[in-house]
C-alpha cells in the first residue's frame, strides 16, 4: 500500500510505500529535501509533520530528542508513512538549484587500482546515466549482501556513465576488507543509487574558495575543481590535500597539470608527519600561515570530522562566515552503526 506525501507547500507530493523513507520517496519523484547522511546521524533531514500518522523507523534520540519527537518533528531519512501526511522540512530549500532524482543503476568495474596507502580508485561504467552535482555521493550495495555503502564521486559531472570514487580500507570493513580490498575484480557487476547529498558546488559564485580535503576527502573536490574549471564557476581556487605521508597522497599529477595550467587554481598538498620539500604541519595550520583574513571567501571541507571540525575553527578566525564554509564529513560505517 502506497500512501500520499505532500510538502506543504501544496504543489509536490510524492507516493511512498509503508517500508519506504519518507526522503527516499520524495528524491525519486525529483522532489528535493535537503538532506547529509541519510543515516539518521546529522539531522539535517528535519522536517514537521503537519498531518497524518508515521513511524520514526531507526531514528537516534542523539538526532532526534524525545522533545522534538512530541512537536511533530520527524527525520526524513528514517520515518515511514502510516497514512497520507503532510510535511513542512525545517530546513530552508533553494529553489533555483536543479536537483536530479534518485534512480536505481547498476554498472560493471572498469578500474580497481591502488592510488595510495591502503586506497583504491573505483571506477564503474554505468548501463545508464546517473546525472548527479559537483560534489554529491552514491550508494554502493555490497554484493550478496543488503548493506549498502556511501562514496562521493570524483569525476567531472558531465560524465554521467562513468563514475570515479577513492576509497580508503577500514579494517575489518564489510565493504573494504570484505570486499573492495578482497575479492572484486574487474568486470563485476555493482548496484547503486543515487545521487544523494547536499555537499558540493551546485552554481557559480562570485568569490574565491578554499578547498580542504582530509584522505579520500579529495573526492567531491576532484569533482568540484574540475567542474569548477571547465565551466568558470569560481574566479580563484586554493585546494588543501592533508595526509600523513606522501604515501597518503594521490593524484597529485593530475593537480600539479591543473595548476600550470590554469592561474587560477592553486594546489597545495600537506604532510602531517613527514618533512619533504613542500608543506608539512596540520592542513589547518597550512591555511592560517597562507592567510592573514579569508573575509570575502567561501570554502569546502571534506574529510574526518576531527579535520572538518578544526578547519572550520581556523577559518573563522580568518573571518570567514559559517554561512560561506560548506562541510562533509566522512564517518566511517561502524563508527555511525555503534552511535
Amino acid at each position: 500500500m502506497a500512501f500520499k506525501i505532500s510538502l506543504n507547500d501544496g504543489e509536490r507530493s510524492a507516493l511512498a510505500s509503508a517500508d519506504q523513507s519518507l526522503l527516499d520517496a520524495f528524491l525519486r519523484e525529483g522532489i528535493w529535501l535537503p538532506h547529509n547522511c541519510t543515516q539518521g546521524t546529522c539531522g539535517s533531514c528535519k522536517c514537521r509533520v503537519d498531518a497524518g500518522s508515521f513511524d520514526h523507523g531507526g531514528a537516534p534520540f542523539d538526532t532526534l530528542t524525545q522533545e522534538e519527537r512530541d512537536a511533530g518533528i520527524v527525520l526524513a531519512c528514517q520515518a515511514r508513512a502510516q497514512s497520507d501526511m503532510l510535511i513542512e522540512p525545517l530546513a530552508e530549500i533553494d529553489d533555483s538549484v536543479t536537483h536530479h532524482p534518485m534512480r536505481d543503476v547498476s554498472g560493471r568495474i572498469a578500474v580497481l587500482e591502488d592510488i595510495a596507502r591502503d586506497t583504491r580508485r573505483l571506477v564503474i561504467e554505468l548501463d545508464a546515466e546517473m546525472p548527479f552535482l559537483a560534489g554529491q555521493y552514491a550508494e554502493l550495495n555490497v554484493p550478496g549482501t543488503d548493506v549498502w555503502r556511501q562514496y562521493s564521486m570524483a569525476n567531472a559531472p558531465s560524465e554521467t556513465r562513468r563514475l570515479e570514487f577513492h576509497i580508503k580500507r577500514t579494517p575489518g570493513g564489510l565493504a573494504t576488507d570484505g570486499w573492495l580490498f578482497k575479492s572484486a575484480s574487474v568486470g563485476d557487476q555493482v548496484d547503486m543509487k543515487g545521487p544523494l547529498g547536499n555537499f558540493g558546488l551546485f552554481e557559480a559564485q562570485d568569490d574565491p574558495a578554499i578547498l580542504i580535503a582530509g584522505g579520500t576527502g579529495l573526492a567531491p573536490m576532484k569533482s568540484i575543481v574540475l567542474h569548477a574549471l571547465a565551466h568558470d564557476l569560481i574566479p580563484e581556487i586554493f585546494l588543501y590535500h592533508g595526509g600523513r605521508a606522501q604515501a597518503d597522497l594521490y593524484d597529485v599529477d593530475c593537480f600539479r597539470a591543473l595548476d600550470a595550467e590554469h592561474p587560477r587554481f592553486h594546489y597545495r598538498p600537506c604532510l602531517s608527519e613527514e618533512a619533504w620539500q613542500e608543506r608539512s604541519g596540520m592542513v589547518t595550520d597550512c591555511v592560517l600561515e597562507d592567510f592573514s583574513s579569508c573575509k570575502g571567501m567561501s570554502a569546502y571541507l571534506c574529510g574526518p570530522p576531527a579535520m572538518v571540525e578544526a578547519a572550520g575553527k581556523a577559518l573563522k578566525r580568518r573571518r570567514l562566515p559559517p554561512r560561506r564554509t560548506f562541510k562533509e564529513e566522512f564517518t566511517e560505517a561502524a563508527k555511525i552503526a555503534a552511535e
